[in-house]
């Protein structure tokens, strides 16, 4: 007895086994994946990169002219860069998490944090002034609108160790050659500025301490999307009368440095430069595209200084760029006051507004050069022979790696936007040539092979 009571194969004693195996028996289905990215994210597909790839050309290229010199930074970071105690909005838009290493992290929502911890890691080691940019992915949980996503790219150019306004100068000088490079005007785009200083001096005047401003400055940022009433509890647990934010309000619906003048008096700081800025902006020609508006203060707490904001003209679009000066940021984080300004500019919005104004280039075509093809298998060795050639000679070469009807290699090529199909043939390959088919004109030639390089480099 004791035999039969020991262990038994679970194939024995499942008495279904043979319906399990049989393949007969219908598999249970596997749910389906989720082919659309989280929300507030986006796929690259190729003609989307290719886009992208125009645009982050563009940023560099502008960058590049203007002197500055490209970094990047991980897109995670120690949650502590960005939780500064002044109500910011992105504080509340982290998408941060404890890791496995019991650190609380966060991707990176701007830029800006990260390079002030990069210069503080070289503990004075950078030869200032310093001019870099970058273009990094940024992460914010925020309510998605037109051109607002929860990732988005932004082209930052910064500069550090200049104290003057010709930092910002040559920022909004870079901005503009950016929209006059992709097809935009005055008529289009506007820059705002204005200075943090304007809101000091007047807190100043009415008594307000110092500590308290950055805080006051996003509260006031916040009165472009909500009534006074919604931040009245801020402004209580700021210590903050509401008759404080009556009279910021007051100044700043001012729309002329003249009248800022005649509030904050002729000895203002805060207007001699924005004067000087004004100045500044004729001596590099865009003055055009520059105007003074009080209301601009920007969210962030960490700007001290002047603060500008590029819009659309037909106020269709948020904001497409801002930026400022921030002098005290690398003292938050316990390092020496350092000058800095710079500005972040979105992939986003000015999509949007390329679009918008019909200045945006197609981006259907591959960029493909040629196509070749053998027309019976024997000639794929061939084939590869002369597209090598191609390549060597700086084209950009598809070539058709099974075996396929003329027919389906022409429209293959037509969507690809190939400029030539290069087809290599039994009767012309024999005499030493291929034919090659002009996609644009639709003519048809022969061409030595041994002169392929120079055909492709005409």
């Amino acid at each position: 007895m004791a035999a039969e009571e020991g262990r038994v194969s679970s194939a024995v004693s499942d008495k279904d086994v043979m319906s399990k195996t049989d393949g007969k028996t219908k598999q249970k289905k596997q749910p389906q994946l989720e082919t659309n990215p989280p929300k507030g994210t986006r796929d690259f597909y190729p003609e989307d990169m290719r886009l992208r790839t125009w645009l982050f050309d563009q940023w560099r290229n502008v960058a590049k002219t203007y002197g500055f010199s490209e970094y990047d930074a991980p897109v995670l970071e120690s949650e502590s860069l960005y939780t500064r105690k002044a109500g910011e909005e992105v504080t509340q838009q982290l998408y941060n998490f404890v890791d496995k290493g019991d650190r609380a992290v966060s991707l990176r929502p701007e830029m800006t944090p990260s390079l002030a911890r990069m210069v503080m890691a070289k503990k004075g080691g950078l030869v200032l002034p310093l001019k870099w940019f970058s273009i990094p992915q940024c992460w914010r949980y925020e309510r998605m609108t037109r051109g607002r996503r929860r990732e988005h790219f932004q082209w930052n150019m910064d500069v550090w160790g200049v104290a003057g306004v010709e930092a910002e100068a040559e920022l909004l000088s870079a901005m503009v050659t950016f929209f006059q490079n992709v097809g935009l005007t005055s008529d289009d785009v506007g820059i705002k500025v204005n200075s943090r200083m304007v809101i000091g001096e007047v807190l100043t005047e009415l008594g307000i301490p110092e500590e308290k401003f950055a805080a006051t400055c996003v509260l006031v940022d916040k009165l472009e999307k909500l009534p006074l009433d919604a931040i009245q509890g801020d402004l209580e647990e700021l210590g903050l009368d509401r008759s404080v934010v009556e009279r910021l309000t007051e100044v700043l619906t001012n729309t002329s440095i003249e009248a800022i003048r005649n509030v904050l008096g002729e000895e203002s700081v805060a207007v001699q430069q924005l004067e000087q800025l004004i100045e500044l902006c004729k001596a590099y020609g865009i003055e055009n595209w520059i105007l003074f508006d009080a209301s601009v203060v920007r969210g962030l707490a960490y700007y001290t200084g002047v603060v500008f904001e590029a819009f659309d003209r037909k106020g269709e679009l948020r904001a497409i760029a801002g930026g400022g000066r921030y002098d005290k940021l690398l003292e938050t984080f316990g390092g020496d006051p350092t000058p800095a300004a710079g500005f972040g500019f979105g992939d986003a919005v000015i999509v949007e507004l390329l679009r918008d104004r019909n200045v945006l280039p197609s981006f259907e075509s591959s960029g493909i050069d040629s196509v070749v093809f053998a027309m019976t298998k024997d000639l794929y060795g061939a084939s590869v022979d002369i597209a090598t050639k191609l390549r060597a000679a700086g084209q950009s070469v598809d070539v058709v790696l099974e075996s396929k009807k003329t027919k389906w290699v022409f429209k293959h090529a037509d969507r690809l936007g190939a400029k030539y199909c290069v087809i290599v043939a039994p009767d012309e390959f024999e005499k030493g040539e291929v034919s090659i088919k002009n996609l644009t004109e639709g003519e048809q030639t022969t061409v030595a092979i041994e002169s392929l390089a120079d055909w492709a480099r005409t």
